[in-house]
Parts: structure tokens; C-alpha cells; sequence
């Protein structure tokens, strides 16, 4: 279950209003050869990072949005818009020798007609940047983490990012960095990097053009930004997480429908903070992000979602087996499709294996154990010939049907299948699972398949087994009962 109540994220970036003027186009002008607007409705939203600030608070989180705003008309009305957001504090900065930054767009259907933007897009001055930098000192503690949204308008010099981030570090808080900049080391320290397409390219130092490419020019700029990943969003095509410490991942895009791409980069650095803020892995945070950027995108303007939104949004793939005939496929390639789209909701996936051979008290236990500690568990279980090599001669006593049905009628298990190979790293490498369960009497290095879960971000978890209980125990018994 996502919840992000109680996660407190400091946005620090570049504030601007964002308007929106909509209306039709029916004929040409007269008196130059443009299309005249009728307008038909008007709105105001906070843009730039007060758009990442308000998709935080939409989804039950609280933002801290610090930034700068003029001594004015634009200003005054940015203001109005915090106030009336709930879960958002305003910690910007007036400033009296600089314009609030606005943007005014001009939309006919679906379709950008024209934009203007008001700003000034120098750097802030001496005096602005170190009312911010003791905004950022005073309310950085008791946040959860610090976001960066850069949009290149002159508030994130080089000294207030190396504060930030420096003050975020000193108290163990992520930083989530939506760069600007073609040089990723000035964000150096940063914990995630959110670059689009675009300004990775811009960044890269070779081709990145496949997705091959585009992965080693990411691993590339890890080392000068001193970052733990990058994630790299690409419109259509989805997105791509590249970790210093693990493998890369991807999604494919979640959208159905696309009527406006305003701001779909703010709401997934949002969702992003707010799941690292929340412990999730990297590879689920982007998962729920991707969810979310595919709902933004199917609404006009710089859109937020509640949590409504994105729990639908996770839940629209093929609904869950109900039966236990649903839950068991008969290979890896009809697991995989399952598997997708699980991911694709950013769910964290479980995976166990064994014979199963006679259910016993341990099994369900280790099983109820594995399934509270994931989203979605796996089961594998040996084909009888396998079973027979591992066990010997009158193994198994239950044939795999049964077994298969067996497990998969309990209500821990969401997908069973088998596999004939005397150890299931075959199938690990190819389902590449979030976790790899096994019990207690292992060690961490002796688990089949822990380096493969492990190279891709993902983690080996041990379960305590119930003394006493095993197949083979129960079997010698009923042979002494019968003797």
C-alpha cells in the first residue's frame, strides 16, 4: 500500500505562475495573418517548483516550497495560490529587485497557440540568495527530503545548490535533482538526477540515441555528479533508471491519452521524493512515478493528482487472478507479461522456490512471512523429476498438479509455476524479481539467484523457519507409525 502521509519535502527552485488562457479558433485575423482566440475560460496555477510543491501536498504529503517572488501584481496573486493549497507552506522570498516569473499560454482545443513569458533570468542577487539559504538552514530540518527544481531563472546559483545539498547530506535527507544545467557535477552530491531526454543528451559526451546508449551516458555522469542514480524520462517511450550501486530499469509509459505535457516533469520528481521519503526502492519509486506522470498528462495544464488518481492508475492493469486455476502458468513467458504489468504499477515482486512436496505448518508460515514483506509473491516450485534428483526415490509423493494447485489455493501466493533445472537461477534471471526470499538456514551469499536480484537493485531476504517442521520429517514419521 502507497501511503505518503506524514512526508515533509523542503521544494527549492525557480517559482513562477503559470496562466492558461483557453479558447477556440474560427477564423483568421484581418489585420496580420494569425488566428484570433475567442476565449472561453481562464486559469492561474503555481508552476515551476511550486507545481512540484503542489503535487506533493495533492498526494497527501507536506511541501516547503522556497523560492523568489516580485513586490507584485503576479506575486500577490502567486501567494493567493499557496494559501489556498492544503499542505503547502510558503517560505519564498519577496524580492524587491526582481519580477515574480510568469508564463501565459494561449490554447486553442488542444493546441498551443502562444506563450509569454514574464522574467528575469540572471542570477539572484547577494541579498536574495542568502535570505534563501537561511530559509533552506531554518525549515530543512524535519523534512524527509529536499527537492531542486531548476528552471534556469537565475535562484539556484552555485552557492545556494551547494548549500542545499550540503545541509541535506549533514542530516541523511535524499535530494532529488530536476536539472537545468548540461553540467551535472554543479548538482555533485545530489541523490537522484531527473533529466528528460533532451537534457541528458545535452549532457552525455557520446551518442544516446538507443536505449543501449542512453544507459552507458548516464552511467557516465554519475561519476562528475556524484550521484547515487539517474532517471531518465522520455515521453512516449517511458523511462529509464540507471543506479551507481545496481542495474538499469525501465517502464514503458503508462498514458492512454496525452492533452498536455505541462509540467508532467514536476509531478515526477514529486512522486519521486515522496516515495524515497517514504523507503520505497528506486526502481518501485520511478514505477509510481511513471503511474502518475500518465495521469497528469491526460489533463489540461500544469495538473496534479490525488491518491485516488494514482491507485487507479496502478490498479488499471489486468485485474488480479481470483481463482486458483489464474493463479498458475505453465512457463516463464506466460509469468513475464504478469510480471510487467505488476511493475508497471509499481509493485515490489517476491519471489520463493522449493519441492512443496507435503504442505506443512513451515511452508505457510514462510510463505504468510515472504508475502507481507512484498506486493506480489512467486512461487516455483521443482517438476517432479527434479524433486526425484534433489530427494531420491519415492519423491515426490504429491505429483506437481497437485502441488502446483495446492499452493496456489493460499491466499500468500499471487503466481505459481514450475521449473525442471535442479536450481531455479534460470528462472530468476529471466523474471528478475525485487526480492529473493529463502529461509533463515542460508546465508545471504549462499542464495541461488541473490546475485542476480542484487546486481538490479534488488534484495535477498532470510525468514525465520518454524522449528521442527519439514516434508522429510513427516514422511519418516508416517513410515515409523506404519512399521
Amino acid at each position: 500500500m502507497i501511503d505518503f502521509g506524514g512526508r515533509r519535502i523542503l521544494c527549492l527552485g525557480d517559482v513562477m505562475l503559470d496562466r492558461f488562457h483557453y479558447g477556440r479558433i474560427d477564423r483568421i485575423s484581418p489585420e496580420a495573418p494569425v488566428p484570433v482566440v475567442r476565449m472561453a475560460d481562464s486559469r492561474a496555477m503555481l508552476g515551476g517548483a511550486g507545481n512540484v510543491a503542489r503535487n506533493i501536498a495533492s498526494l497527501g504529503g507536506e511541501a516547503v516550497l522556497v523560492g523568489v517572488v516580485g513586490q507584485d501584481a503576479a506575486g500577490r496573486e502567486l501567494a493567493g495560490l499557496i494559501a489556498g493549497t492544503p499542505g503547502l507552506t510558503d517560505a519564498t522570498v519577496a524580492s524587491a529587485t526582481r519580477p515574480t516569473i510568469a508564463k501565459t499560454r494561449i490554447i486553442a482545443g488542444h493546441q498551443h497557440v502562444v506563450r509569454l513569458d514574464e522574467e528575469v533570468t540572471g542570477p539572484i542577487t547577494d541579498a536574495d540568495a542568502a535570505a534563501i539559504r537561511a530559509r533552506v538552514e531554518a525549515l530543512l530540518p524535519g523534512c524527509h527530503a529536499l527537492v531542486l527544481s531548476d528552471y534556469a531563472k537565475g535562484l539556484l546559483r552555485a552557492d545556494v545548490v551547494r548549500h542545499a545539498i550540503d545541509a541535506a547530506r549533514r542530516l541523511g535527507l535524499p535530494v532529488l535533482v530536476d536539472p537545468k544545467r548540461s553540467d551535472f557535477g554543479f548538482y555533485a552530491g545530489a541523490t537522484v538526477l531527473t533529466p528528460n531526454l533532451k537534457e541528458l543528451r545535452a549532457a552525455a559526451q557520446g551518442p544516446a540515441d538507443t536505449e543501449e546508449e542512453l544507459a552507458a551516458a548516464a552511467r557516465a555522469l554519475l561519476g562528475p555528479a556524484r550521484a547515487d542514480a539517474i532517471l531518465v524520462t522520455r515521453s512516449e517511450k517511458g523511462m529509464l533508471l540507471v543506479e551507481a550501486e545496481g542495474g538499469t530499469h525501465t517502464v514503458r509509459a503508462h498514458a492512454k491519452e496525452v492533452f498536455d505535457v505541462s509540467g508532467a516533469g514536476d509531478t515526477v520528481i514529486a512522486v519521486m521524493a515522496l516515495a524515497v521519503a517514504a523507503g520505497f526502492p528506486l526502481p518501485r519509486a520511478m514505477r509510481i512515478a511513471n503511474a502518475a506522470a500518465g495521469v497528469v498528462v491526460g489533463k489540461l495544464g500544469t495538473a496534479t493528482l490525488d491518491m485516488g488518481e494514482l491507485t487507479a492508475a496502478m490498479d488499471a492493469e489486468t485485474p488480479e487472478p481470483a481463482d486458483i486455476a489464474g493463479k498458475i502458468v505453465s512457463s516463464a513467458e506466460q509469468a513475464i507479461p504478469v510480471l510487467d504489468a505488476w511493475r508497471r504499477r509499481g509493485l515490489e515482486i517476491g519471489f520463493t522456490n522449493g519441492c512443496f512436496d507435503i504442505l506443512h505448518r513451515g511452508h505457510v508460515t514462510m510463505l504468510q512471512a515472504a508475502r507481507a514483506a512484498c506486493d506480489r509473491l512467486v512461487v516455483a516450485l521443482n517438476t517432479d523429476d527434479s524433486v526425484r534428483r534433489l530427494k531420491g526415490d519415492g519423491r515426490p509423493v504429491n505429483a506437481l498438479e497437485d502441488r502446483l494447485a495446492v499452493i496456489a489455493a493460499l491466499q500468500s501466493v499471487d503466481l505459481v509455476l514450475a521449473f525442471g533445472e535442479d536450481t531455479p537461477l534460470e528462472l530468476i534471471t529471466r523474471l528478475q524479481p525485487d526480492v529473493l526470499f529463502k529461509g533463515a538456514d542460508y546465508r545471504p551469499e549462499e542464495v541461488v539467484g541473490g546475485d542476480v536480484v542484487q546486481a538490479r537493485g534488488g534484495r535477498v531476504a532470510l525468514i525465520d523457519l518454524v522449528p521442527g517442521r519439514s516434508t522429510t520429517g513427516i514422511i519418516a514419521r508416517s513410515r515409523a507409525g506404519a512399521g
